[in-house]
């Protein structure tokens, strides 16, 4: 503990439990935290006056960062142009890609502070030669570490995550003990600027445009009802599809080009494999084919796969045909201990 004064760090506070019991462990391991919140487009003004208020019960300094215009280009529009072309994304790893470990990590420097910390349940450890791992959380049921995979390897070293130790009953009663205002504030559930969960109408209310009806298609073609947008739509979906069936039919493919939806049972959303893109490596890239586990949904169990590396993009082969693997989400490699080996952006799948 000793070691850590006067190391300073800045400590992202969204005015959640989870970040400020972030900042009272790095505290009482002796670092010199700084408190930063970035104000995104969506963003609560409570959670901003929350923020504050924690980094003054902590006696830390407070910035606020409008990071508005960079949200809007980096995690939005890029949001909204994955749905249009029939994917669908995952806009916290954007988020985490370019403003958490991207702008925030320059902020820091700016500000002198030798690391950036969060409140995400991760653990990084140090391997002496072989560097910095990122790894699970010891709570299962809370692990993030799907969605930090876009982490640049290098920055592993100047990142840490307090809480990656901890159960979130264990973060509460941190919280409840030292009398933090927030110790019972519920977690965010839905998209940060899609609050109501109603993906088409923010599609429209944002783009300004409307996206025309089609037809639904059965497995083989014939027309079996008709769509309200097929960008609202994503692969896996059952409910508010707009079929009625003696039995449970999904959303097995859409074509933006003809704007159709194409449906069938639950067996038509297997797939063998997927090709992944953007990939980036948080270990040394290796020189060929091996065998490891692979997520490719946030709360998805891993799965054993083949990955073949390529340039700039990682084949993946299932050991099981995978449910509802799905273009624009996230493809994330394991070894066998939970430590990230990697991951991607998921652009084709492959039957």
């Amino acid at each position: 503990m000793m070691g850590n004064n006067g190391v300073r760090v800045l400590a992202a506070m969204s005015g959640g439990v989870d970040s400020s019991v972030a900042v009272w462990l790095l505290k009482e391991q002796g670092f010199d935290c700084v408190g930063a919140t970035m104000r995104l487009l969506g963003g609560a003004p409570q959670d901003e006056e929350d923020a504050r208020q924690a980094a003054a019960r902590l006696g830390i300094p407070h910035h606020v960062f409008d990071l508005t215009a960079s949200f809007e280009e980096k995690v939005v529009r890029r949001f909204v142009d994955a749905y249009e072309r029939g994917d669908t994304p995952n806009p916290c790893v954007d988020c985490n890609r370019f403003l958490k470990f991207g702008l925030l990590y320059e902020k820091a420097r700016e500000l002198d502070c030798r690391y950036i910390a969060t409140g995400h349940y991760a653990q990084i450890t140090d391997c002496g030669g072989n560097g910095f791992h990122l790894s699970k959380a010891a709570d299962l049921s809370r692990d993030q570490s799907y969605v930090l995979y876009p982490i640049p390897r290098e920055r592993l070293a100047y990142t840490r995550f307090p809480l990656g130790g901890l159960t979130k009953a264990q973060v509460r009663a941190i919280a409840e003990r030292e009398g933090f205002p927030n110790a019972r504030k519920r977690d965010s559930q839905d998209i940060c600027f899609i609050p109501d969960g109603d993906y088409l109408a923010f599609l429209e209310r944002y783009t300004g445009r409307s996206y025309p009806a089609g037809d639904i298609l059965d497995l083989g073609g014939k027309v079996v009802g008709r769509h309200r947008g097929a960008a609202g739509l994503t692969i896996g979906q059952r409910r508010g599809v707009g079929v009625s069936s003696p039995g449970r039919i999904y959303v097995c493919a859409k074509c933006m080009e003809a704007n159709t939806v194409t449906v069938g049972p639950e067996e038509a959303l297997y797939s063998r494999g997927c090709m992944a893109a953007d990939w980036n490596w948080l270990t040394e890239p290796p020189s060929g084919p091996f065998r490891a586990l692979v997520k490719t949904r946030y709360r998805q169990t891993e799965q054993p796969a083949a990955v073949f590396p390529e340039a700039g993009r990682v084949r993946l082969e299932f050991g099981h045909p995978q449910r509802a693997v799905t273009p624009g989400q996230a493809a994330v490699v394991y070894d066998g201990s939970g430590r990230v080996l990697g991951g991607g952006t998921i652009a084709e799948v492959i039957q």
